[in-house]
């Protein structure tokens, strides 16, 4: 079964995807969201990769290098063998600035006998939209299109650059590599300075995952899962993405196809949230500079979405020249959602907003700005909380009184108000306080069904829905109060289906959906755990983690029957909710480890 086998390489300004077999089906260079070089991903016939094959009586073994960024593909007949190492540079400079090229290094390392290699390189620019010609020169291999824009790509290697464009056979011998490059280099690679470069970025990526703390238990899957999170923040401005790829649908066959190379708002600020958590807090810093920067005028609303460059624009087109994945057109770029309105990301950045000033208070930089925003964003849920929005699930027609954006509204109030203490702003908190009593009564009076046993998906709704499962986690209400603990049983009966969690059961715009929203079944396990059922919680989150494809990385959505991966990948959500998961159940105290603990 195809389960999205494949690997993330990265370096903060691109990523790549290296599938089990070694072979890259899909890069966007020089960045996140420029034109792909090769997106076999989303057309198998026309969209370029970059593969290295052998014959069949190879075994073919993935793996990282330990808690970095650094994919191995091993390849063992018994008599022959060798090791792709996989990256894209990244390491801090003597000048304290970080070296992120846009390149990827394929390093060949020889372990033993004389395996026989053919180059498949294929790179189609321009997501493939026009013809791309491939030349060998003199200390390069250049490939280029004209198709409306112009576009090259530089292949640097140590093997016979006429037997790599042709795919003729290649007989390993010796350590050699591949050094893929945007940019044409001044100074020639080499075998000794791709091993350098290799070295290097496994330094840093080392150093970078030191700094996460050890946990009870599942510190691997943490670990890989924070280095996924790491992989998918843009540097330069201090975005997060939601996932390095477009397309990847929700269901094979179905339009539930998006281009997710963007920012959102609240998926970002989950993100910062949990891997503040975890200690690294530079990311946190960039990306509440990337929020200042997004919002220079003081009764700007925020969109739910921006590029990574801080664009507002992000207009939807369809690239119908591609097949999509498994035949799943339309392939998308862009994304129609930046315009919609979302009123839940005020609460959810407003409370990434008040976990930096806990945890950093003393050492925030812009804190002028911060708490200027602070009181733009209660100017605007106080405007417009009591309006219908589009919900957290980006419904493209009917807006409703979602329960968790009303939640939310209440969060953002209340952290303004916490906020507002630290700082000692004693006129804002007589005029916030009761704002923030305001919307928590009305939620409490419009949310709950009292047929259904649960609070509901929207005002007047008998649907039930798993984001309303957040609202403990957010302190609106407290685990152990009677309407939550029935929710969590309520929305477990109505939404679960073979373990796993759909978002919601009514129909959207697109009919009935078909696939599990992964994080949603980290949701309900989190509540399961809060509510007091730790053992089912733990069994529900050791199923799911089974789930993951071969090195541990999980996509936005799960197939109810196959189980295998759906959706764009890897998915910054997704591992934000198995990370968050992950330590509740392991801070989660038995009575038998109280016991001892009270013993000793």
């Amino acid at each position: 079964m195809d389960n999205l086998d494949y690997g993330i390489i990265g370096n903060c300004r691109s990523a790549a995807l290296i599938s089990n077999q070694g072979s890259i089906d899909w890069c966007c260079l020089p960045e996140f969201d420029s034109p792909s070089v090769f997106a076999k991903l989303l057309d198998d016939k026309i969209g370029g990769h970059f593969a290295i094959n052998v014959s069949d009586d190879y075994h073919i073994d993935q793996q990282y290098y330990k808690n970095t960024g650094i994919l191995l593909t091993i390849f063992d007949n018994g008599s022959d063998a060798f090791t792709i190492w996989d990256f894209m540079p990244r390491y801090r400079m003597d000048t304290q600035q970080f070296h992120t090229p846009p390149e990827v290094i394929r390093y060949i390392e020889h372990i033993k006998g004389k395996p026989k290699i053919k180059i498949d390189y294929q790179p189609k620019l321009e997501y493939a939209e026009g013809i791309t010609n491939t030349y060998v020169k003199d200390d390069f291999i250049v490939s280029l299109t004209y198709h409306e824009k112009f576009d090259t790509v530089f292949l640097y290697t140590s093997f016979d650059q006429q037997k790599v464009v042709s795919g003729d056979e290649i007989v390993l011998e010796a350590n050699g590599f591949f050094q893929l490059c945007y940019n044409e280099k001044i100074f020639a690679p080499s075998v000794e300075k791709a091993f350098l470069e290799l070295t290097r970025t496994q330094v840093y990526w080392l150093n970078w995952n030191e700094k996460t703390p050890e946990y009870k238990k599942y510190n691997v899957q943490i670990r890989r899962s924070s280095v996924v999170l790491k992989m998918l923040c843009y540097e330069k401005t201090g975005a997060v993405l939601a996932a390095v790829t477009t397309s990847l649908p929700e269901t094979i066959g179905e339009m539930r196809n998006w281009d997710y190379r963007f920012c959102w708002i609240r998926d970002a600020s989950m993100v910062i949230k949990v891997i503040s958590e975890l200690g690294h807090k530079n990311m946190a810093k960039q990306f509440l500079k990337f929020i200042i920067d997004l919002i220079p005028d003081k009764d700007e609303k925020l969109q739910i979405m921006y590029g990574i460059n801080k664009e507002k624009k992000l207009t939807e087109h369809t690239l119908d020249h591609l097949s999509g994945y498994m035949g799943s057109k339309p392939v998308r770029i862009g994304n129609a959602a930046y315009i919609q309105r979302q009123n839940d990301i005020y609460g959810i950045l407003m409370d990434v907003i008040y976990e930096q000033f806990m945890k950093f208070k003393t050492e925030i930089e812009n804190i002028e700005d911060l708490w200027t925003i602070t009181k733009g964003i209660v100017w605007v849920v106080n405007k417009h909380w009591e309006e219908p929005d589009k919900g957290i699930w980006e419904f493209r027609t009917d807006e409703m009184h979602f329960t968790f954006s009303k939640v939310l509204c209440w969060v953002a109030v209340e952290r303004a108000l916490r906020v507002a203490k630290l700082l000692n702003k004693n006129r804002k908190i007589e005029k916030w306080s009761a704002l923030e009593e305001q919307i928590r009564q009305d939620i409490h009076d419009n949310a709950w069904n009292e047929e259904k046993q649960s609070f509901t998906q929207s005002y007047g709704s008998k649907h039930l829905d798993a984001s309303v499962l957040l609202m403990e986690s957010y302190g609106f209400i407290d685990a152990r109060d009677p309407k939550y603990v029935a929710t969590v049983h309520a929305t477990g009966r109505e939404l679960s289906h073979d373990g796993l969690m759909y978002r919601y059961k009514n129909q959207d715009d697109f009919g009935l959906p078909s696939s599990s929203f992964t994080i949603c079944s980290f949701w309900y396990i989190n509540a399961l755990n809060k509510i007091g059922e730790h053992r089912k919680a733990t069994a529900h989150f050791d199923k799911l983690l089974s789930y993951s494809n071969h090195l541990g990385l999980f996509s936005e959505d799960l197939d109810f029957k196959t189980k295998r991966l759906l959706g764009n990948f890897p998915q910054a959500y997704s591992h934000l909710g198995l990370i968050e998961t992950a330590i509740n159940l392991s801070n989660f105290i038995t009575k038998d480890e109280q016991v001892k603990e009270n013993v000793g």
